[in-house]
């Protein structure tokens, strides 16, 4: 009788495994629950930033050494290289070339107006006159734009001053009275 006992007790307690089981699904269950969506939200977070660094990881090893280029199409590349180079320093060499033509006959111009200007002095002439006329129409030539004469327009009022306290119309301001305020 007893060993009979002893096996209806058994099976009526729930076996080691099968209590922690109900043990773990509990727990699951209390973490879904309380904190399902910040889980949800960490794992797409993690997703993501795994595939970011998965992308960055396969560019760099594509750029490895099994990607070696064909040593004539890197010739012809820095050749094409040196070429454009040789062709920008060129233009720039012109360009160097054509400013220092400018600058030459700008100073010679200069030095030319000096010489009128000692020569006029020496005959007794004005030379400020001369030199006037010489810088506008070089400014002239040189720019490309037109003076605009000044037009003959009549003021909008005539005689009026504004510190006179005259002519003023219909804005008349007169200060408050002097001294505290009345109030109650």
């Amino acid at each position: 009788m007893e060993t009979e006992e002893d096996t209806t007790e058994i099976k009526t307690k729930p076996t080691l495994e099968h209590q922690g089981v109900d043990f773990l699904q509990q727990t699951v269950g209390a973490l879904v629950s309380d904190y399902g969506w910040y889980i949800l939200f960490g794992g797409v977070a993690v997703y993501l930033v795994i595939q970011h660094l998965s992308k960055r990881r396969g560019g760099q090893e594509s750029s490895g050494p099994r990607d070696v280029p064909d040593p004539s199409t890197v010739v012809r590349r820095q050749e094409a290289l040196d070429a454009s180079r040789r062709r920008m320093q060129e233009e720039l060499d012109a360009k160097a070339e054509q400013y220092k033509e400018k600058q030459k006959q700008l100073e010679e111009e200069k030095r030319r107006q000096k010489i009128e200007m000692w020569e006029s002095m020496q005959e007794g002439k004005s030379y400020k006159g001369n030199t006037k006329l010489s810088q506008q129409s070089t400014e002239v030539s040189s720019s490309a734009s037109v003076l605009k004469p000044k037009s003959g327009k009549k003021p909008l009022r005539s005689g009026f001053n504004p510190l006179s306290g005259e002519g003023g119309g219909a804005c008349s301001y007169r200060p408050g009275r002097r001294g505290p305020s009345s109030g109650g």
